[in-house]
């Protein structure tokens, strides 16, 4: 199958198939469905806040993302995965500005919000954004779309929260930790969307299929991976 712009494939054992994109993101092109997992829009705003000292410019390049993979994808519905806004802190008006200046270049675009744990605490969107917020799951298709990992009855569920790592291994004993998508036979996580997150290296079984986001400055990639059976061994380096 065709992977363009540095994209993969993964299909489900029920034969739902997503292309997973290199900017941290999920496409169902059956479906027009673009899935992005905890953008976390105005982290590094709320620690900045809180006195401590983080890059900025982490929400322009989140947006700017999306943007990108509107224009590759033309898809017709977006659905954030949890944790669009940080905390409470990111209603600021300068973010809600960029998010309403953004909204506004894309008002013919369907966005849904599943409501994840920094969402309770952030609060939904505001209205006049035409962001719906709703409560896990959201079934769509075949699908059911929700924040925290767990299985859904009679559906492949997606997920996001726990900002998916693998830690990858060297033959000089260097070690390398990506995001990554990680599949099993009925729940898929997808990585933290957001830039400024850290990676958690979920425990890997038999079947599993896991996909890492490969970032060397030129060409970002997803790459699928052959994994031990071993959970504790880590994978070496794919080629490139």
């Amino acid at each position: 199958m065709n992977c363009p712009h540095g994209t993969a494939w993964h299909a489900t054992p029920g034969g739902q198939r997503l292309q997973l994109w290199p900017q941290r993101a999920a496409f169902d092109p059956d479906l027009g469905l673009l899935l992005v997992a905890d953008a976390h829009l105005g982290k590094a705003q709320s620690f900045r806040r809180l006195g401590v000292p983080v890059p900025a410019g982490t929400s322009a390049d989140n947006f700017a993302r999306i943007d990108a993979l509107l224009a590759a994808t033309a898809a017709r519905h977006l659905v954030f995965l949890g944790d669009l806004l940080h905390s409470a802190r990111a209603q600021a008006a300068g973010l809600l500005a960029a998010l309403t200046d953004w909204r506004q270049r894309h008002a013919a675009l369907q966005v849904t919000l599943v409501r994840g744990n920094h969402d309770q605490h952030a609060g939904d969107p505001p209205p006049q954004l035409g962001i719906t917020a709703v409560d896990a799951p959201l079934r769509i298709g075949g699908w059911a779309l929700l924040h925290h990992p767990e299985p859904v009855a009679g559906a492949y569920a997606l997920a996001g929260h726990v900002h998916p790592g693998v830690v990858l291994g060297g033959r000089a004993h260097q070690r390398l930790r990506l995001p990554c998508f990680h599949f099993g036979p009925a729940l898929g996580v997808l990585p933290a969307f957001g830039g400024f997150t850290g990676l958690h290296a979920l425990p890997r079984r038999a079947g599993d299929c896991v996909y890492a986001v490969v970032d060397d400055g030129r060409t970002p990639s997803v790459v699928a991976l052959a994994l031990a059976a071993d959970p504790a061994r880590a994978p070496a380096l794919p080629p490139r």
